[in-house]
Parts: C-alpha cells; sequence; structure tokens
C-alpha cells in the first residue's frame, strides 16, 4: 500500500473513532436528560393567579374516573378541591357555590401552620421546643401546680402530650386542668395555641406578625387569622392551602429559600412519641399499625386510612378540611368545605372514601 493511502486510511479511522465516541457521548447524554427527575414546580409569589398545569392524560392518569370524583366530592358537600402533582396543578374544582378567590376556614389543619412557625423560630434561636412552656410565657398558664406544670415542654404541646384535660375546651388558665404528668398521655387539645402565645414573646412580635414575615408572604399565601370560641382559625383560599402543601412536600423549601427547617420538618411527620404512632408534631401519619383518635383514650389497630397510600401524611380538620401529603407519589391533595356526613373533628369514613376514588383516577 503506498505511503499516502496508508496516511488516508488512518485519517479515516480516526474520524470514525471520534465520530463515534461523539455520539456515544451523545447517546449518554440524552439518556442523563431522560432519567433525570422533574423539578418541583413553584408558582410566583407575586399575587397573581398564574400556577402551571399538568395533564392528567399525560400524567397516565384514568380520566374516565375524574367525573365520578368530582360527582362523589361535590355529593359530599366539598367546596374546593386541588391535586397537585410535582407542584403544577392537575386538578382544581369549584363546588357547592364557592369560587377559586372565596376563602374558608382551616379548622384543625391549620395547627400545621402553628407546627411550621414553631420550627423556623427554634431554628432562628428563639426557643427550643425542649423548653418548658412557662420559660416564655410565665408561670401560672395552668392552674396545676408549679412543679407539675414545669414538666410540660413546647415539644409536649406539639405532640399532644400535656397531660391536662382534654375535655375542657377552653384554655383559660381554670381549666387547664391535671391528669396526668406531661409525657405519659396522648390527648388531642387545644392547648397547643399556647404556642403562638411563645412565639409571639419569644420574637417581640404578635403572632400575625411572625407568622406573616417568616411563613405567608414568602411563598405567597392569601388568608388571615380569625379568633373562634377558645381558638385562633385560620382562613384562605384553596390555592393558599395548597401552596403551604406545597412547601411542606418540598422538605420544607420554597424553589431555593429553606423556610421550615428540614431536620424539624422531618421530625414533625415522624412519629412524635410512644403514645400515638400515628401523630407527629401536629401531623397526622398513615401506615403505622396503630392509631389513636381525638376525644377518647382508646387505641385501634390498623392504618389511620387504609385506602391511602403507606407514606402519606396529612393535616385534618375539623368538618372534613384536608391536606394530604404523598411523597411517593409526589402527590399534594387538598379538600375544603362542609362535613361530608356529619360533624367530626378530623377524621371520618370520607377519608377512606375519597381515597378509594382519587386510588381509581391517578393508579
Amino acid at each position: 500500500m503506498k505511503k499516502s493511502s496508508i496516511l488516508n486510511f488512518l485519517f479515516s479511522c480516526i474520524v470514525l473513532f471520534n465520530c463515534s465516541s461523539d455520539d456515544s457521548n451523545n447517546s449518554e447524554v440524552e439518556i442523563n436528560e431522560t432519567l433525570e427527575p422533574e423539578q418541583t414546580y413553584f408558582p410566583s409569589i407575586d399575587g397573581s393567579d398564574n400556577w402551571e398545569t399538568a395533564s392528567p392524560s399525560d400524567l397516565g392518569w384514568n380520566t374516565s374516573q375524574l367525573q365520578p370524583l368530582l360527582d362523589f366530592l361535590e355529593e359530599k358537600n366539598t367546596k374546593g378541591f386541588i391535586v397537585l402533582h410535582n407542584g403544577k396543578i392537575a386538578v382544581e374544582a369549584y363546588m357547592n357555590d364557592h369560587s377559586l378567590n372565596a376563602p374558608w376556614y382551616w379548622a384543625s389543619a391549620g395547627k400545621t401552620l402553628t407546627t411550621a412557625i414553631t420550627g423556623i423560630a427554634q431554628d432562628e434561636g428563639l426557643l427550643s421546643i425542649n423548653d418548658k412552656v412557662s420559660d416564655y410565657i410565665g408561670t401560672g398558664w395552668t392552674s396545676i401546680s408549679l412543679d407539675k406544670e414545669h414538666l410540660i415542654t413546647c415539644k409536649n404541646l406539639l405532640s399532644m402530650t400535656s397531660g391536662l384535660d382534654d375535655s375542657l375546651s377552653d384554655i383559660s388558665p381554670e381549666n387547664l386542668q391535671y391528669i396526668s404528668d406531661a409525657g405519659n398521655r396522648w390527648a388531642y387539645h387545644g392547648v397547643f395555641l399556647k404556642l403562638q402565645d411563645v412565639i409571639s414573646n419569644a420574637s417581640n412580635q404578635t403572632w400575625t406578625n411572625y407568622f406573616n414575615t417568616k411563613l405567608k408572604t414568602k411563598i405567597g399565601m392569601s388568608g388571615s387569622w380569625f379568633p373562634f370560641e377558645n381558638t385562633n382559625v385560620y382562613w384562605s383560599t384553596t390555592r393558599s392551602m395548597a401552596r403551604f402543601g406545597l412547601l411542606t412536600s418540598a422538605k420544607g423549601k420554597w424553589e431555593d429559600s429553606q423556610i421550615i427547617p428540614e431536620v424539624f420538618l422531618n421530625e414533625a411527620t415522624n412519629t412524635s412519641q410512644n403514645l400515638n404512632e400515628a401523630y407527629g408534631y401536629m401531623w397526622w401519619l398513615n401506615g403505622k399499625t396503630t392509631y389513636r383518635l381525638p376525644q377518647t383514650q382508646l387505641e385501634f389497630e390498623g392504618e389511620l386510612i387504609p385506602n391511602a397510600p403507606n407514606d402519606m401524611y396529612c393535616a385534618l380538620g375539623k368538618n372534613d378540611q384536608k391536606i394530604y401529603i404523598v411523597p411517593s407519589k409526589k402527590l399534594v391533595v387538598i379538600r375544603m368545605g362542609d362535613a361530608a356526613n356529619s360533624v367530626n373533628f378530623a377524621l371520618s369514613n370520607f377519608d377512606n372514601e375519597l381515597w378509594q376514588k382519587i386510588n381509581a383516577f391517578i393508579n
């Protein structure tokens, strides 16, 4: 073979090898891009109604089951319903004379707002949840003896283990009476509201101002706190409840900002004590083997909501106000409205019926 032919042959081989390598690298890049998980979407906080949507059909959901789900919700007195997938709105519906911009009450689902703010205040060094409540609001906030009052920590309020009498709804000192030492009894109790006083005193701000500055405005929520009977109730649009659900599902982050400390949020959404394994820091936990309910000392066998995913955790409020978060499915589900069947404190058979309908739609 001539020298020039040999050189041409070698040059051709080099070019062919480089092209093959480039193609291989390109294929690898394309595969990596395909496998890269979709980033969580966050709507703007500028006050606009712009919120990206996700098509249920593109997600592979059974769209023939969407209308039966919506019919069920309307029949069960629902007012606002939203399903987020990875932050985007997959389903949004308003019914029974409700609308996009109409506010509704969160009831006890709003307890988780107090949880979030407690974590933020601790992260800022304003408090420690292991400190006794009286360190921040003084002694005599209950009617029990001082030595027993000093046993009650902020963590006891978060986990519903204050030991105070839960049959008395008023949280004035004379109605905060002793039943057991703190940490020895789980009982759902409005005394958690004392955490709002703790945070107000620790921050030298009103509860509302601290809440608005540290959480509400940072994620573009609407809404306000309204005193009602013996509690403090948050009212907002359904979308604002969805914003808080999205923040929580994103491990406390909104885009690149860590709003709720992730370590604290992980504590809050896992079993917080050894008396009710289905309860964190005012978050309810599915997938456990037993659970307890408000207004009873009975322990029930089985999961909290059998039809719901095991990894789901949720905020539950009177008359079926719901925030369901399912990490494995990248879902946040919001339900606002009147009681589905009858007045209830947190959990009802409606939860299980609703998840049967949701499963038929999203599976």
